[in-house]
């Protein structure tokens, strides 16, 4: 049965990388995302190179693939040798960089992750001054998920200090990651 398996996920990489069809390419990311909720496909997911696959589609134009790229990583992030993959890959700036999406989803699973690869060695980088002024923005946001999200994120992965700087910083610009579209 565990044979089945890594051969179906090599199926389903096979098929994203064969396919010139966007629809095909958005199904088989959405259904690989799926497959990244249950830690029996860890280790069948990094041996196919999924992380890197998700990781490379957190920049295409596409935002659905975006979308279903980040949640696969949200889904990974949790088990510590695919947070340790992500964070050596360089996977943090990409994930930030989500936060400005427009759509809901992939900014909620951004925040998700980031929180997931927090890390004493990465907290530095998480939780970088603009990610804080970013979380702050949030925080204050109408859309509830993302508003309680953010302020999780403020009190849980940064020190009062840094949510300081960033309320001062704020005071004095208009520049901001604009707040994904409802």
């Amino acid at each position: 049965m565990e044979l089945g398996r890594l051969e179906y996920l090599q199926a389903l990489v096979t098929e994203f990388q064969v396919t010139d069809s966007t629809e095909a390419k958005e199904q088989v990311l959405a259904n690989l995302a799926n497959f990244s909720y249950d830690p029996s496909n860890y280790e069948y997911l990094r041996q196919l190179q999924v992380l890197d696959l998700f990781l490379d589609m957190l920049t295409e134009d596409n935002e659905t693939l975006v979308e279903f790229a980040m949640g696969g990583l949200c889904n990974l992030c949790l088990d510590k040798t695919n947070k340790e993959y992500i964070l050596e890959a360089g996977g943090v700036e990409p994930i930030i960089s989500c936060l400005s999406s427009s759509n809901e989803e992939t900014v909620v699973s951004a925040v998700t992750t980031l929180m997931f690869l927090t890390t004493p060695r990465s907290r530095a980088q998480t939780t970088a001054l603009p990610v804080v002024e970013c979380m702050l923005r949030f925080s204050l946001s109408a859309n509830t998920r993302l508003s309680n999200l953010a302020s999780i994120f403020l009190q849980d992965y940064c020190s009062p200090p840094q949510v300081e700087e960033a309320r001062n910083l704020s005071k004095h610009t208009a520049v901001g990651i604009p707040l994904p579209k409802d």
